[in-house]
């Protein structure tokens, strides 16, 4: 289980009229990392600096990357991700780009916009808990359809699509400690009668 964002957000902060447009996007690999780091360069080309620091989680272990980008050494990507780290989050990158305004502001000043605008941007977030778990296709008759959604509300169980056919199809995001439960049914009668596939296993929303 680990901490993360729901969903991609800006902040703008000005300093001594330099401009830092800081962005924060939920990941969940070093390619997505870098594709959303190549957009944000085209989408602010004019700019000098996008600075950047991210935690990804692989097989277990957190994978950390950072950079400068061109500003002095130390002043950008470490003050970014020592807020992430501070606040445990994982599977993010937070891209900081810095309009220069032509007032010099020293390396400490630096390091302080930095680490102020990644704090920002993480404040107009909102934190989550995601762990391992699937998605599972179920199949039944209409007959059991209440008593399963009854089923899953009991134990947290996310039902993220039906299609309604002969039979319902449903959709369904369940943690990776909750799949026996499912498997084996609750022993109820009714619910014995599903078909289930497991279909991918993925990142899910603690409930």
């Amino acid at each position: 289980m680990f901490k993360t964002i729901e969903e991609n957000v800006e902040a703008i902060l000005i300093e001594k009229k330099s401009k830092f447009i800081a962005n924060a996007f939920y990941v969940e690999s070093q390619e997505e990392a870098n594709e959303i780091l190549n957009k944000i360069k085209k989408k602010h080309y004019q700019a000098k600096h996008h600075c950047y620091a991210y935690r990804i989680l692989d097989q277990g272990n957190i994978i950390k990357r950072q950079s400068d980008d061109g500003e002095p050494s130390g002043t950008a990507g470490i003050p970014i991700m020592n807020v992430l780290e501070k606040r445990d989050l994982t599977n993010i990158i937070v891209v900081v780009t810095r309009y220069f305004g032509g007032i010099l502001l020293g390396t400490g000043g630096l390091s302080r916009a930095y680490a102020e605008a990644t704090k920002k941007v993480l404040d107009s977030s909102i934190e989550i808990e995601k762990e391992i778990g699937y998605i599972v296709e179920v199949i039944l008759d209409y007959e059991n359809a209440e008593e399963f959604e009854h089923f899953c509300r009991y134990n947290g169980i996310n039902i993220i699509e039906r299609e309604y056919n002969e039979k319902i199809k449903m959709q369904i995001e369940i943690e990776k400690t909750k799949i026996d439960k499912l498997l084996q049914k609750n022993s109820n009668e009714n619910l014995q009668k599903m078909e289930i596939n497991i279909k991918e296993e993925k990142y899910i929303i603690k409930k």
